[in-house]
């Protein structure tokens, strides 16, 4: 994404609202005006749009018209939710027909971003790949019509000229989707079965709007959906990423207010139940679900956490290694959401169902896989051998033993990285979740933010990515603020700290404290010889990655890594065994 023109700080307004049965004091922001893309005034490199399309408005026009051969696009029309508020969607469908499925994108995003657009392109994804009519990250309307669908993309309320003021992620969110697919499953054209589809924001919504168990929703695609707003985007462990959001939050359009979630971070960092809002109630999710997740993206963990926790008995997860544009939209993807949507919003029976209910990409190097879609019954796998890896600061090494010699290595908290490093002597694969135990502290200060990568180097010791997007991904991630460092019990497992976010608790200058920081979920191979590296550090470690991503940091000063003896520092990693061996022979590891 490219950088954004510095914009004037925004308007802001309290309100008084209702989370969980608690009244709080909420911020909302004044929205981006919203740019009508016929203007010849508008800058279009400038802050009315940004390489998302978000910005682009055009004035309403409520119409029906031929939007290509054989294609209806009813734009601007109204619908009113249950409380009088009346937000504007655009319907594509095919003309002359009925008894046709409906598939919503429904997302912050803008109803028809590509509007201005010489061309609409994503990167990754080949020129001519996807429609002007598409939504960003959402199904595109010349290919579903021409498949007897319709698409509704929807401004939900106070998105562009829709009323209201816009709720990002929140309950109203998710009752207005309810209401909307109520709505739409009644219009003479349609068979009376909604689904919905789309990556990223638009998967998001996803998990909400199904939690509210609208009863024509009969199926959901959502594809890299983080699931915790809080936990996985705002404080990933415990570490703002006001930079990073300020980008988002500042981008949706509208003519009315937006739910500021931004400042919200800054007056109330800790879990509450405006946080807790914006978290599914998985419980109820249990329509048919078709879920993907990509090991590189940082919406990796929430992906994963909603496909675990949903408590449909028809669900179905693919994990891979390339980004999420190019996956949603190369021609096998859609060939195959076309399957599942066939047979929950037409019930044609296409064998859908024989489909192993968890694919993995298993990551080897740069673009190379070690396996393709290689099917599991769940995940984690239930054959997963949990190991540890103890930390040796004196040797900056890993050993499978415990270290007896107690040691600490010191790393400047602002710039500084260090590593540990084991070579395997045998062929490892590592599939599942990670955790790194480790004690730390602060040598001068009351804080300290940890940044893990785990890396494979090769033979020779140099680092080995994976390539995304033709850039090395900087690994496999975890974060921690250590005065976040408490724990949810209820929430975690053996395998899985997950932070409670309760409480900030700060340490004294040098005290030396446990912390226990998630990783999120990876799938790699480690041939013979070469090694696994932990890279730690108190910054986001980059190295040539592209993503746009920013935390903001709290350290100064040293900070240690205590090993060896009673500070028993280890990565627990997942080893995934092949399912048969005979002899040296070993059966079901690959594809």
């Amino acid at each position: 994404m490219p950088d954004m023109p510095m914009m004037p700080e925004p308007v802001r307004v309290t309100k008084k609202e209702v989370f969980g049965g608690v009244e709080m004091e909420t911020i909302y922001r004044q929205g981006k005006t919203p740019v009508d893309p016929k203007d010849e005034n508008r800058d279009a490199g400038g802050p009315g749009m940004n390489s998302m399309g978000m910005g682009v408005c055009p004035a309403l026009n409520p119409r029906t018209y031929e939007c290509a051969p054989g294609i209806l696009c009813e734009q601007d029309v109204a619908v009113k939710m249950r409380d009088g508020v009346t937000i504007y969607v655009d319907i594509f469908r095919p003309k002359d027909k009925v008894g046709i499925p409906c598939i919503i994108s429904w997302s912050f995003y803008g109803k028809r971003p590509g509007e201005g657009m010489s061309e609409w392109q994503i990167m990754g994804v080949a020129p001519g790949t996807v429609s002007k009519l598409t939504k960003f990250e959402s199904p595109d309307p010349l290919y579903w019509c021409y498949n007897d669908y319709a698409i509704a993309n929807v401004d939900p309320r106070g998105v562009g000229h829709s009323e209201g003021d816009v709720s990002i992620f929140g309950s109203q969110d998710a009752r207005d989707g309810y209401d909307f697919i109520e709505w739409v499953a009644q219009q003479p054209w349609c068979n009376g079965k909604v689904g919905m589809g789309g990556n990223s924001a638009v998967a998001m919504t996803q998990w909400r709007i199904a939690a509210q168990q609208p009863p024509h929703l009969c199926c959901i695609a959502p594809w890299e959906g983080t699931s915790d707003i809080y936990r996985e985007s705002m404080f990933e462990g415990g570490v703002p990423a006001v930079s990073f959001n300020e980008f988002i939050v500042g981008s949706v359009t509208s003519e009315n207010m937006v739910d500021d979630l931004v400042a919200m971070a800054q007056r109330s960092p800790l879990m509450n139940p405006y946080w807790e809002d914006k978290i599914p109630d998985f419980s109820r999710i249990t329509i048919p679900c078709y879920c993907t997740a990509c090991w590189n993206h940082f919406h990796l963990r929430g992906a994963f956490q909603g496909f675990r926790k949903i408590k449909s008995k028809k669900k179905w997860m693919r994990a891979h290694r390339e980004f999420e544009w190019p996956d949603g939209y190369s021609h096998e993807s859609i060939a195959e959401l076309k399957l599942f949507f066939d047979r929950y919003l037409k019930d044609i029976h296409n064998c859908w169902e024989s489909t192993p209910r968890v694919r993995l990409e298993v990551m080897d190097a740069k673009e190379f896989l070690y396996a393709k879609n290689r099917p599991e019954t769940s995940f984690p796998l239930k054959r997963t051998e949990y190991k540890k890896l103890y930390l040796d600061a004196a040797s900056h090494s890993l050993s499978w033993e415990p270290v007896a010699q107690q040691s600490k290595v010191s790393y400047d908290g602002e710039t500084g990285v260090t590593t540990f490093d084991i070579k395997f002597t045998e062929d490892t694969e590592i599939t599942g979740y990670m955790k790194l135990h480790m004690w730390v502290t602060a040598e001068s200060y009351t804080d300290a933010d940890i940044f893990v990568n785990i890396q494979k180097l090769d033979t020779k010791g140099e680092w080995l990515p994976v390539s995304v997007l033709g850039e090395p991904h900087p690994g496999t991630w975890g974060k921690m603020r250590v005065s976040h460092r408490a724990l949810d019990e209820e929430k975690s497992t053996h395998f899985q700290p997950v932070q409670s976010h309760l409480a900030e608790e700060k340490i004294q200058p040098g005290e030396v404290v446990p912390v226990d920081v998630e990783l999120v979920p990876i799938s790699r191979f480690w041939h013979k010889g070469q090694s696994l590296r932990i890279q730690i550090a108190g910054h986001y470690i980059r190295e040539g990655w592209f993503e746009p991503l920013f935390w903001d940091t709290d350290n100064h000063g040293d900070t240690s890594v205590y090993t060896g003896g009673r500070y028993d520092s280890y990565l627990q990693i997942p080893v995934v065994p092949p399912k048969f061996v005979d002899g040296d022979i070993e059966y079901g590891r690959k594809d």
